[in-house]
């Protein structure tokens, strides 16, 4: 199944995606970006937005058992540029990163990638029954007047809001009111503190 909205916005272009792995062709120009690409993700987020970034997470982790989970990445890695595009980085960081690997498989990643001003939202099975794909686009449009005005924390801690209040909305609708009350066993499962790569 594929999902996919594109948005496009004073040159930047934002993909909100929410599908399984697509082919993608071998890109020499998409290689050649990465690797001329200079500007790294510690230079757009400092270490007083990382944690803002990171208790926007714990706030909005409060009262469900989803977890969030947020990567900013300044270019492709040389190794992974050619043959692969953004989505497909997500994809393979959500392993990576063992979103997946929650008690509830209610992982979701937040990935931006600076080079190609792209994001995208990878969901585990346990959340990605709850929204539609307009609601990926909602929740990465909702984010394009704070990066066209390089604010990309307070972008980011508002998509994460926005997460937040759905994942509380779906546990609410869909557990026994006696379970949805009680604390999350597993507690915090993923770090808060975004990965900056």
């Amino acid at each position: 199944m594929v999902d996919q909205a594109t948005h496009q916005t004073d040159g930047e272009t934002v993909i909100a995606t929410k599908r399984h792995h697509d082919q993608t062709q071998p890109s020499l120009k998409r290689w050649f970006k990465h690797l001329f690409y200079f500007k790294s993700s510690k230079s757009v987020i400092n270490p007083s937005q990382a944690q803002q970034i990171a208790d926007a997470i714990r706030d909005a982790e409060q009262g469900h058992r989803g977890e969030i989970q947020v990567i900013i990445e300044g270019s492709l890695p040389n190794a992974v540029a050619f043959e692969h595009n953004c989505q497909q980085r997500a994809e393979q960081l959500f392993a990576e990163y063992r979103v997946w690997d929650t008690e509830y498989n209610s992982g979701v990643l937040i990935y931006l990638n600076l080079c190609e001003h792209d994001v995208e939202i990878v969901a585990d099975r346990g959340i990605h029954q709850a929204v539609t794909a307009e609601y990926w686009q909602t929740v990465c449009q909702s984010m394009l007047p704070f990066f066209k005005e390089k604010q990309f924390a307070d972008g980011i801690c508002h998509a994460v809001a926005q997460l937040g209040e759905t994942l509380n909305q779906f546990y609410q609708q869909h557990e026994s009111k006696d379970l949805a009350q009680q604390p999350d066993p597993q507690g915090n499962e993923l770090s808060d503190m975004p990965k900056l790569l």
